[in-house]
Formats: C-alpha cells, structure tokens, sequence
C-alpha cells in the first residue's frame, strides 16, 4: 500500500511540475476514468444490460473526459471529440463480427484450473464482453491519435491560413503515417511485456508454435493488437478529413 501511495505522490508531482494546472487536470482524470469503468463493469453484471452500448457509452464518457476536460473545450478537442466517436462506431460494428467468427470469448484452458471452483452460468454474453474487451484496450491509442493529428493540423492551419483543404488533409495523413508505426508498435509490445511470464510459460510446458498460436488466450490478445491496429489506422484519415473541413468552414464563414 506504501508503494502505491509514493508513486501516485510521484507521478502527481511530476505531472504537476510538467503540466501545471493541466497536469493536475490529467491526474484527476486517471480516477475518472477508473470510475466511468467500474460503473460500466458493473452495469455489465446486469443480463438485461447489453455489454456494447454500455461500452460505447463508456467510450463516449472516457473521450469527454480525455479531451474536454484535461484539454478544455476547443476547435482541437471538439474535431478529436468527433473522429473519436466516428470510428469507435465503425470498430465496435467490427469487432462485434470479428469476436463472434473468432470464437475468442470466454476463458482459455491455461485458465481451467484457476475457475474450476466457480460457477460459469453468470447470465452475461461473452462474446459481447469479448468485443467490450478489445474496444475498451483501444480507446487509449485512438484518442492519443486523435488529439496529436488535431493539434498538428490547427497549428499547421494557424501558420498558414490560406490553405487548401486538400493539401489540409494531405499535411494531417502525412503527420498520421509518423504516429501509425509507433503507436502500433507500442500495443504490440505492450502485450508481450505484459504476457511475458505467459509466454515463458508456453515455453516450459513444451507448446509449439501451432499451440501458441491457436491457444485462446494467445490469439485474444494478437487479435487485440490488430483491432487496435485498424482502429488507429482508421482514426488518421478520419480526423485529418473531418479536421480539414471543419477549418476550411469556419475560414469560409
């Protein structure tokens, strides 16, 4: 419990020292954002409660948070604020097919010992909380890619007010394909720092590669990498195409 305190205590100071008024904007919203998914969790447990729309509306409150009240309300996180929406639509649509023709749901038989004692008939769709899973891992990517393309474009925009909305959206995709390969390559690493001790695991027990693969706990999370992957390369050109359009507008008006 020590240890948690001190580095929450750290990691407020350096937020603090770093990002001022923002800084302590940004830390609150850590609690926030733990709060908005324990309640969707617990509306979850409900048979009655359908698990995606709670996520998305989990998603839409995790985004107003992230965007309005850290950054403020602003033309930055107003056309963030809307990418974000827009293409959490189009993933959950996906996922849904996807975790559903995957069969990834549920637990995987590395897991069978440890649940052995519980029951497993708890009333809720696994396959929805599957999808719930993987968009709720993906939020965080498509946000971080979102606000970055928004604030490069208005900065973009703000040095050079006369131009084009095609050369707009051309400067906004440019600027996504720097983002694109590190923040995939930080969902993918993030998985294995996170499922090293799994992997030694598989190591020791013997699997070989056509076990790994198609185990189901190693192919929930590759099969989250990649929807992550599609939702950050979706994000790119929706915001650079709705960042476009909305400065052009207002510079028309």
């Amino acid at each position: 419990m020590n240890v948690l305190v001190w580095l929450a205590a750290i990691l407020f100071i350096l937020m603090v020292l770093i990002g001022g008024k923002k800084g302590v904007r940004s830390f609150l919203s850590l609690f926030l954002n733990i709060g908005v998914l324990f309640v969707a969790i617990f509306f979850m447990t409900n048979p009655e409660n359908s698990p995606i729309i709670i996520t998305f509306i989990a998603c839409t409150l995790i985004s107003w948070i992230s965007l309005f009240y850290i950054n403020e309300k602003n033309s930055k996180t107003i056309t963030a604020f809307i990418s974000t929406m827009i293409t959490i639509v189009i993933l959950l649509l996906f996922i849904v097919i996807v975790t559903e023709k995957s069969k990834i749901q549920g637990f995987g038989e590395e897991s069978t010992e440890e649940i052995s004692m519980f029951s497993l008939y708890i009333g809720v769709n696994f396959a929805q909380i599957g999808a719930s899973v993987i968009i709720m891992s993906t939020i965080g990517a498509i946000l971080d890619v979102a606000i970055s393309i928004a604030s490069s474009m208005h900065e973009i925009y703000h040095h050079n007010p006369i131009i084009s909305r095609k050369k707009l959206f051309t400067s906004g995709l440019n600027i996504g394909k720097d983002i694109l390969g590190t923040d995939t390559n930080t969902l993918f690493f993030a998985f294995f720092g996170g499922y090293l001790g799994l992997l030694i695991w598989f190591k020791d027990l013997s699997y070989s590669i056509g076990d790994i693969v198609n185990s189901k706990v190693f192919s929930t999370e590759i099969i989250t990498i990649f929807c992550a992957g599609i939702g950050i390369a979706l994000i790119i050109p929706i915001t650079a195409s709705v960042n476009a359009y909305y400065l052009v507008k207002t510079r028309e008006k």
